[in-house]
C-alpha cells in the first residue's frame, strides 16, 4: 500500500509538470489548447435549457482563485441525475444560461487563494462546486475540498462526494439507522443506491429492499437483501417478506411512490424524499409529467402522521451545502466516509468513463436509467470518432435546431443555489 501511495505521489508531480508545459497536439473543441492559450480552457457549456442539443464543448476563460479558494486542474467530473434536470430547466429558480454544469470533480491543486491553509500545490483532491465542474479548471472554496486517499483513483474520487454524502446523511443523520433495521431504496443500481447498500452493510443485521430495472438485477443482486423490478408491485412484495413494512424509505422518484412509501413505514419509521426523477420523461421538460407527478403525491396529513407515529423528511445536499451553510457538517461526514473507505468497507462504483465531448451520450445513458453506479466525465479521455464531431447540433429528428426566444425567459431568474 505504501509503495502504491509513493507511486501515485510521483505520478501527481509528473502530471503537474506536464500540465504546466503542455503544448497542443490536436485541434478543435476536443483537442488540447496551444501553449499561447494558457488562460483558456475547455468546458461543457449549456447554452439554454432544453434538450441535448443545448450542450457543447467550448473554450472559456480560465478562472483564478479568489480569497479562500483553491484552483483545481480537473481530471474527472461526476455526472448526476440532478445535472439532467438542470439541463432541462426542471428545477426551482434555475440559474441564468449560458452556464457550465456540474457539481463535483476531482483533480490536482494548481494554485491557492489568499488565506487558504491545509492544502499545497500538487495535492490530489475531490471537491463540491456550485456549478462549473465540467471544465478543465475550477475554483471552489476550501471548505468544499477534500484530499483523496493514496489508493483512490481520480474517477473513483469524482464518484464519491455526492453519492456517499447523500446516502450517509439520509441513513445516519436523518433516519438514525441502527442494527436490525430495514431500508427500502429506489434506483438501487444507481450511484446513491449502491452507496446506500454499501453503508447499510456496515451495520449488523440491516435488511435492504431495492427496486431497479430488471436488466440490472444480475449485476447488483449481491448488494441488497431483496431486489424487485421497478415496474412491479413492490409494496406487496415487501409486505410479503415483512408484514410490518420497513423502518426507512429512501425515495428519489416522487409521484405515486410517496404514498406507497408512507404506507410501508413501520411505527417510528422515516420516509425521505431526495429526488423527483419521475418528473423526467422526455428529452425536454414536460409540464404534463410535472403536473402528473405533483398530483400523484400523497397529501400529507399531520394528524395522521401523529396517530401512526411516522416521520416524513426531505434531503437536498446541494441546498445544504450552498444555501444553508452546511459545509462544516459535510466536512465531518466526509471524514467518517473516508475512514470507511480506508478500512475497505465502502468503494465508489463507476459505471463508465466519457470524454467531455461525449457528454450528450453520457447524459442519455442516465436518462435511460442504464447506468450501474456513477457515470464519469474523464477530462483527459479522447472522444470516440463518431462522438467527436460537435460542430452541428441536431434534434432527435436529425434537423438542425435553433435557440428560441422562449429559452431566454429563464435568464432573468435567480439561481436556485447561491
Amino acid at each position: 500500500m505504501a509503495k502504491e501511495g509513493a507511486q501515485r505521489a510521483e505520478e501527481t508531480e509528473q502530471m503537474i509538470d506536464k500540465e504546466g508545459g503542455r503544448e497542443a497536439a490536436e485541434g478543435g473543441a476536443g483537442g488540447s489548447l496551444r501553449a499561447g492559450d494558457a488562460k483558456e480552457m475547455r468546458a461543457v457549456v449549456l447554452s439554454a435549457f432544453g434538450g441535448l442539443n443545448k450542450l457543447r464543448v467550448s473554450k472559456k476563460a480560465m478562472p483564478e482563485p479568489q480569497e479562500g479558494e483553491l484552483k483545481i486542474r480537473v481530471k474527472a467530473c461526476g455526472l448526476n441525475f440532478i445535472d439532467l434536470m438542470v439541463r432541462q430547466g426542471n428545477i426551482d429558480n434555475p440559474p441564468k444560461t449560458p452556464l457550465v454544469p456540474g457539481f463535483e470533480c476531482s483533480g490536482i491543486v494548481e494554485a491557492l487563494g489568499d488565506s487558504v491553509k491545509g492544502f499545497e500545490i500538487g495535492d490530489r483532491v475531490m471537491a463540491f462546486v456550485n456549478y462549473n465542474a465540467w471544465a478543465e479548471v475550477v475554483c471552489t472554496p476550501v471548505e468544499f475540498v477534500y484530499k483523496i486517499p493514496d489508493d483512490m483513483t481520480f474517477s473513483e474520487a469524482a464518484a464519491f462526494p455526492m453519492n456517499f454524502v447523500t446516502a450517509y446523511m439520509m441513513l445516519f443523520e436523518v433516519a438514525n439507522l441502527r442494527e436490525g433495521m430495514s431500508v427500502l431504496v429506489h434506483s438501487a443500481g444507481g450511484g446513491v443506491g449502491q452507496a446506500v447498500a454499501q453503508l447499510c452493510s456496515t451495520i449488523p443485521n440491516v435488511t435492504v429492499f431495492g427496486t431497479a430495472s430488471s436488466f440490472k438485477h444480475e449485476a447488483i443482486k449481491n448488494s441488497v437483501t431483496h431486489l424487485f423490478d421497478r415496474n412491479a408491485d413492490y409494496v406487496q412484495e415487501v409486505k410479503r417478506i415483512s408484514a410490518d413494512g420497513v423502518d426507512i424509505v429512501l425515495d428519489c422518484l416522487c409521484g405515486e411512490n410517496t404514498g406507497k412509501g408512507l404506507s410501508l413505514l413501520k411505527p417510528l419509521g422515516t420516509y425521505i424524499l431526495y429526488g423527483s426523477s419521475n418528473m423526467v420523461t422526455g428529452e425536454t421538460k414536460s409540464f404534463f409529467s410535472f403536473a402528473k407527478s405533483w398530483w400523484q403525491v400523497e397529501k400529507v396529513n399531520p394528524i395522521k402522521l401523529y396517530e401512526e407515529n411516522k416521520v416524513i423528511a426531505g434531503f437536498s445536499l446541494l441546498n445544504l451545502l450552498f444555501k444553508q451553510n452546511g459545509g462544516g457538517l459535510i466536512k465531518g461526514v466526509m471524514d467518517k466516509l473516508l475512514n470507511l473507505y480506508n478500512c475497505k468497507k465502502i468503494k465508489p462504483v463507476v459505471d463508465s468513463l466519457w470524454a467531455l465531448e461525449e457528454v450528450k451520450e453520457a447524459m442519455q445513458r442516465i436518462h435511460d436509467r442504464g447506468n450501474i453506479g456513477k457515470l464519469i466525465l474523464d477530462v483527459e479521455k479522447a472522444p470516440t470518432p463518431l462522438m467527436a464531431n460537435d460542430s452541428t447540433e441536431t434534434s432527435e429528428a436529425g434537423e438542425e435546431e435553433e435557440d428560441h426566444e422562449g429559452d431566454n425567459e429563464n435568464k432573468e431568474r435567480m439561481p436556485f443555489i447561491q
